[in-house]
């Protein structure tokens, strides 16, 4: 028994270390996953998170559906803002361009054409409205010569006879009067519907002449251009696809709209007022330390618990944040910018606290 008992210590002692090693460990562990949470080494009135740099991006895109004809521009390349980068097929919008634009002179024509009648019209009118006066004064002669030949004939001066013809005349000439009236109706008539005609040529050519430009503007946009200067991300497209309405060829990233976006728990993100100074400093180059400012803080927690009834698990939420990068700093550093890297973003919660020597401005020359 005596020899056994050294080996059964040797195992308990073995055992024993065994596991002391497996605590230390695990306890080692759990300070390096919980120590950005816990003590990131920033003084107080200050917070930091890891994030990435990310930047606009935008497509350009077919605005109706066509052929692509070519791509002027590589992935990588810087553009400006107007410079001509991709263009569409245009065969087909030019035959309708000039489809439209003989439809367009017919229209200007039918207006001329129009116009010119109700001149005529009106000519007719007025003519119609001299006849009525000129009836209308022959008719007043008449009614006066029927007066005349009627006190004739009661003192015995003038006969039956001329009463009867001067009667007849009267009539007649009341007759004429009704004629040239009827003309004038007709005339205003006329001269309405020629009016009319007038409004309905001129908003053919109208629509002509929108059509035109429709098709013009088309064809403009055939022609696909930067719609702000940046550097080409992807050719999502190459010449000989047909797109339809809305086909992006191009993906364009606007460097100078660039920020970081990270994430603080409730408290930190919850002292963090938009336009709060911020610093950035990237893995690709941490020796430089740049200027920002908070841009955008979430109003919703993107990482949520399950519950959120008590103050620890409150304390879980997570808030997205944007320090966004000064666009004149940008265009001077244009292409050093890339999008895509890691780093850590830092904001100054308390104005008055002054950044920490290892976060003073450092920017490249």
């Amino acid at each position: 028994m005596s020899a056994d008992k050294p080996c059964w210590r040797q195992w308990l002692g073995a055992r024993a270390s065994w596991l002391g090693l497996t605590v230390v460990v695990v306890i080692g562990i759990a300070v390096l996953t919980w120590r950005p949470w816990v003590d990131n080494g920033l003084p107080e009135g200050f917070a930091g998170s890891n994030g990435r740099i990310e930047a606009v991006e935008i497509n350009v895109a077919t605005r109706t559906a066509g052929r692509l004809q070519s791509v002027g521009v590589e992935e990588g390349d810087f553009v400006e803002s107007g410079d001509v980068l991709a263009r569409m097929d245009t065969v087909s919008l030019e035959a309708r361009l000039h489809e439209a634009e003989a439809q367009a002179e017919r229209a200007r024509i039918g207006v001329d054409t129009a116009e010119r009648q109700v001149e005529e019209r009106q000519s007719r009118l007025e003519t119609a409205e001299a006849v009525v006066r000129q009836r209308e004064a022959e008719l007043n002669a008449a009614r006066k010569r029927l007066e005349r030949t009627r006190q004739l004939v009661d003192r015995g001066s003038a006969t039956p006879a001329q009463l009867d013809e001067d009667e007849a005349a009267f009539e007649g000439a009341r007759a004429a009067v009704s004629a040239a009236e009827a003309e004038v109706a007709s005339a205003r008539a006329a001269l309405g519907a020629a009016r009319s005609g007038v409004v309905a040529a001129r908003a053919e050519r109208s629509a002509a002449q929108a059509t035109v430009e429709r098709i013009q503007s088309d064809l403009d946009e055939a022609v696909l251009r930067a719609p702000r200067s940046g550097r080409v991300q992807y050719r999502v497209a190459q010449p000989g696809e047909v797109l339809a309405a809305g086909g992006a060829v191009l993906n364009l990233v606007d460097l100078t709209d660039v920020y970081m976006t990270f994430f603080l728990p409730t408290a930190e993100a919850g002292r963090t007022a938009i336009g709060a100074e911020a610093r950035i400093v990237v893995d690709a180059a941490p020796d430089y330390v740049i200027p920002a400012h908070i841009s955008f803080v979430a109003d919703e927690a993107q990482f949520t618990p399950k519950t959120v009834e008590t103050e620890q698990e409150r304390e879980k939420l997570m808030f997205r944040l944007k320090a966004s990068i000064d666009p004149e700093l940008l265009r001077r550093h244009l292409r050093q910018v890339k999008t895509g890297l890691p780093g850590m973003a830092y904001v100054r919660l308390d104005p008055e606290a002054d950044w920490p020597a290892e976060l003073q401005l450092n920017l490249p020359e």
